[in-house]
């Protein structure tokens, strides 16, 4: 681990001392040749006073002195220039970070065009993280960031079970990646225990936004067809209809209902493929297969098997 001005490495300063002592030689050449011009210029002007020297004899010695004075000031970005390189040879840490692997080894001969530089320098406190997201999202976090809001991100292993760290999103992508009609969004991580490495996949997980008291159903209960969306909703009679709803957002387990249904109803979330409207079912396993949820938001989940003389499940 570096700190932003460590030092790092030292090239050969020989050749740019040798070429700035070049360059200071010249320049206090050119300016001794100033010097000699602008006393000339002085004489000539006292001479022209006295009409002993034409005017475009002055006028001459004039442009001149103006001649040594551009010259003199390049010697000077010249000088500047090579002292600049002999600063470039002490090369500093520019950020905080960790140190990868050495590039090359001491002796090697190194030069501005090489690829792969000395050595790679990788922040990794904050550790920035770059997702993507469907454009048809983008909306709902524009909308939420316009707001003034802070949104959580949350960074998962690539099995996407274990959390590895926690951040906030920083900025959103300004076009859409028209090959995958997703855009790219940036979030920042503190990352003060490094779980994080650099060039590590995760899955991560963005927080819109809170709804509270909505109602739940599983995402496997949720149907689409000639309705629309819709659910096998279990009557009192052991029957299924079916139900049209309105969903609203949804995460990897269960979606959200919006309308159509109510806290306790009883949906079918396996075998919906081999059910139609009327259909008899029977309902085993309701306490063990019975979703649990905060407050009674959601309504219950039953797993269906298959009713005599029936082809639903």
């Amino acid at each position: 681990m570096v700190k932003k001005g460590d030092f790092l490495a030292q090239v050969d300063p020989r050749p740019y001392q040798v070429a700035l002592e070049q360059a200071q030689g010249q320049l206090a050449h050119d300016q001794g040749l100033l010097a000699q011009a602008k006393s000339d210029l002085l004489r000539y002007q006292t001479l022209t006073k006295q009409d002993s020297i034409s005017r475009q004899q002055v006028d001459d010695q004039v442009f001149l002195v103006q001649q040594y004075q551009g010259t003199v000031a390049a010697d000077q970005g010249t000088v500047d220039s090579a002292k600049l390189n002999l600063t470039y040879c002490h090369i500093i840490a520019p950020v905080d970070g960790r140190v990868g692997l050495r590039q090359v080894d001491q002796g090697n001969y190194v030069q501005l065009s090489d690829a792969n530089g000395i050595v790679v320098i990788t922040q990794l406190q904050p550790m920035s993280v770059i997702f993507t997201l469907s454009e048809d999202q983008v909306p709902q976090v524009m909308k939420r960031i316009s707001g003034g809001a802070t949104l959580p991100v949350t960074a998962y292993d690539r099995s996407n079970i274990n959390e590895l760290a926690t951040g906030t999103l920083l900025t959103v992508d300004n076009q859409v990646d028209t090959t995958t009609g997703t855009v790219k969004l940036r979030a920042s991580f503190p990352n003060p225990d490094q779980s994080l490495f650099p060039s590590q996949f995760v899955n991560t997980r963005l927080l819109v936004d809170t709804i509270h008291d909505t109602l739940l159903v599983p995402n496997a209960a949720v149907q689409r067809g000639a309705p629309g969306t819709y659910v096998y909703l279990v009557e009192n009679n052991a029957s299924v209809k079916v139900q049209p709803i309105k969903i609203g957002p949804s995460d990897a387990t269960n979606t959200s209902v919006v309308s159509g249904l109510k806290a306790g109803d009883q949906v079918v979330i396996d075998g919906a493929d081999r059910l139609r409207d009327g259909a008899r079912v029977n309902v085993t396993n309701a306490n063990k297969d019975a979703t649990s949820a905060p407050s009674g938001e959601q309504p219950q989940r039953r797993r269906r098997r298959p009713a005599q003389n029936d082809e639903s499940k």
